[in-house]
């Protein structure tokens, strides 16, 4: 019986993926930060829920080492937990920054340096990170989170590179919007700017207003599971409509077309006030 450890887990996509790979016959560990209120998923059987929070290194070591004693070994590790920031650049502050950073780039990575000895030593193990179309493409109010997305694809891609000797698979999946409480939990610049108020309600009104193809946790729970299951060197899993749409657009047509798309979709307000 394959094993997975998850992150991020006592929500939205995270749960759905421990429920997904539980009733596909997989050793789950289900990690979140506080599991101390955790009622639904120590029930399931094969479900060891575990503390671990990407920005204590401590806990992370504590996680993997109660799994292997547990279980023997780890087959899969999928790096789900994140935070989302909206808001323009310029009002994000040092703390913001650094916390986002901290949480949806450099807490990846401590898993990765974690777990990829035990990976090393068995010459397998897939690797599975959860960034979202926000790593390949952007919209307006959201640079912030994108920077870190697009860092975390980038890091995934070229380390998908450096694991081939080993038999470590590595893949990517990216959301789109999904029914989850991730946009509901996510911070606002905090800095005061008052010229950029009306940019911030157009470009956020917009997005809502195409915001339309939601998915839900259990598709993208889906996705993840073909990407540790299909056994192939596929690097990125396109998940939700709106990924398949937005990606298409930059990848279908040439470079400009693209932007000019996405500008006249989420502001066109700006586009004949250009100087």
């Amino acid at each position: 019986m394959k094993t997975v450890l998850i992150t991020g887990t006592s929500s939205g996509i995270g749960r759905a993926a421990v429920l997904k790979f539980n009733n596909e016959g997989w050793n789950v560990v289900a990690t979140m930060r506080d599991p101390s209120n955790e009622t639904e998923l120590n029930q399931l059987d094969n479900t060891l829920v575990v503390a671990l929070d990407v920005q204590k290194p401590e806990t992370i070591t504590q996680a993997i080492d109660a799994v292997i004693n547990k279980f023997g070994q780890i087959d899969a590790v999928v790096n789900n937990a994140g935070a989302a920031i909206f808001g323009v650049f310029e009002m994000a502050t040092e703390d913001q920054v650094n916390k986002i950073f901290d949480t949806n780039v450099f807490g990846p990575m401590r898993v990765l340096r974690a777990i990829l000895p035990h990976f090393r030593a068995q010459r397998s193990g897939t690797i599975i990170n959860i960034t979202s179309q926000g790593g390949r493409i952007t919209f307006p109010t959201c640079s912030i989170y994108h920077a870190t997305k697009f860092s975390l694809e980038g890091l995934t891609e070229a380390i998908a590179y450096e694991l081939i000797p080993f038999g470590i698979r590595t893949k990517i999946v990216e959301p789109g919007s999904t029914a989850t409480k991730f946009v509901g939990g996510a911070e606002l610049t905090a800095g005061e700017v008052p010229e950029y108020e009306e940019f911030i309600k157009i470009g956020l009104g917009n997005w809502a207003k195409y915001d339309t193809m939601t998915s839900q946790p259990e598709e993208i729970a889906e996705t993840i599971f073909i990407a540790a299951t299909d056994d192939n060197d596929q690097l990125r899993y396109k998940a939700g409509r709106d990924t398949e749409l937005y990606i298409g657009k930059m990848q279908n047509g040439d470079d400009q077309s693209y932007v000019d798309y996405m500008r006249e979709r989420f502001i066109p307000e700006y586009l004949d006030k250009k100087q």
